[in-house]
């Protein structure tokens, strides 16, 4: 009977501990922060992740020319600005789109992932949105993962339909569900094996504490029942606009020399407009519920219920401080003027950086005469 009793405390402090980490979970999308991998996973990741920066750095060269640059830049920039959207998630937390399944179907799995890592990576370094350790995995996930995916996906579903059908939106929609449903699951398999691999000597983990039966639904349920639905619908979305307005930048991927002849900076005003748009309505993600852009400090797991703060955690939390972290400019005073001052800076960053590299390898492969 004690051990029967033993064993009930045991649960219920497990599952007390364990349902913190599902609101976690849900909570953070999948921007992974430092700390809930270990050093060994991040290393393993940047090594899975390398090779696919390296084929998207590749197909630059080869398959861009200058005046396909502008489309390059939008999807990257487009990537930052929809992170900033959070809308709720069951359980009372908040996720987002990733837009990576739009950048896969315009310029190919390797140039649109590529594109969607180097925004991954300016939020990283300049607004702490997800972890310097961890932007590896975050990249594979939704750099790698969700591309890839999206593409087959997409492909399978459109085959040889023509460009205007409506075959192609609903492939579009498909994909974007899959894609990023399929990131959430790599996503929650990543932090569930950190308590199989990782403890310390009295066997509590040392990383993120979520083993895969809670990761997995955690991550799962919430991005099949509404991020999932909002990155296929906004993917379907543009793509239909591009359909009416601009089907030379569907062809970007299948005939860049020909198509790219047909596009330039002017072709995508209205796109750039809407981006503009879109970073003056950043402050909008702030109003869903739930903590959209922060993770609990381990100062802040007593607080929570955890009866344990992992040590590894601990040590590697602060490895890295944003300059202009949780999308904060502290001289503002204003959450929302933040925001907004911090969408754009992201998105000139974003766009700028990938125009420099684009247009850099496009006259490396394409030298003038």
């Amino acid at each position: 009977m004690q051990t029967i009793r033993n064993l009930t405390r045991r649960h219920w402090r497990l599952l007390s501990v364990y349902g913190l980490g599902a609101a976690w979970l849900a909570t953070t999308a999948m921007h992974i922060p430092d700390g809930y991998l270990s050093p060994i996973t991040a290393i393993i990741l940047y090594a899975l992740v390398i090779p696919f920066w390296y084929r998207g750095l590749q197909a630059l060269r080869t398959k861009v020319n200058a005046r396909s640059i502008p489309m390059i830049a939008l999807m990257a920039a487009f990537s930052f600005i929809i992170m900033m959207f959070n809308v709720p998630l069951p359980g009372g937390t908040t996720g987002h789109a990733v837009g990576a399944t739009l950048a896969a179907i315009l310029l190919g799995p390797e140039i649109g992932g590529l594109a969607v890592s180097i925004a991954l990576i300016i939020q990283a370094l300049f607004f702490g949105d997800g972890g310097i350790t961890a932007i590896g995995a975050n990249c594979f996930n939704m750099g790698v993962v969700m591309p890839y995916v999206a593409w087959w996906v997409y492909q399978a579903i459109g085959g040889t339909a023509p460009l205007a059908a409506n075959r192609r939106v609903v492939a579009a929609a498909i994909a974007g569900w899959v894609a990023m449903t399929a990131g959430a699951l790599i996503t929650a398999v990543e932090f569930g094996v950190q308590p199989m691999f990782f403890t310390a000597a009295d066997g509590t983990p040392l990383y993120a504490p979520y083993p895969l039966d809670v990761a997995i639904p955690a991550m799962i349920i919430p991005h099949m029942l509404v991020a999932s639905v909002i990155e296929g619908a906004v993917t379907a979305l543009v793509f239909s606009y591009l359909q009416r307005s601009n089907q030379a930048a569907l062809q970007l991927n299948g005939a860049p020399a020909t198509s790219a002849t047909q596009t330039g900076p002017l072709s995508y005003r209205w796109l750039w407009i809407g981006l503009a748009v879109m970073a003056i309505a950043t402050p909008l993600g702030l109003l869903a519920p739930g903590t959209a852009w922060g993770e609990w400090g381990s100062d802040e797991f007593a607080d929570l219920g955890l009866s344990y703060v992992p040590t590894g955690l601990a040590r590697l939390e602060s490895v890295w401080g944003a300059p202009m972290a949780d999308y904060e400019i502290g001289f503002l005073g204003n959450a929302s003027a933040g925001y907004v001052l911090s969408a754009l800076l992201g998105i000139a960053v974003v766009a700028g950086l990938v125009w420099l590299l684009t247009a850099a390898l496009a006259r490396r492969q394409h030298p003038a005469s």
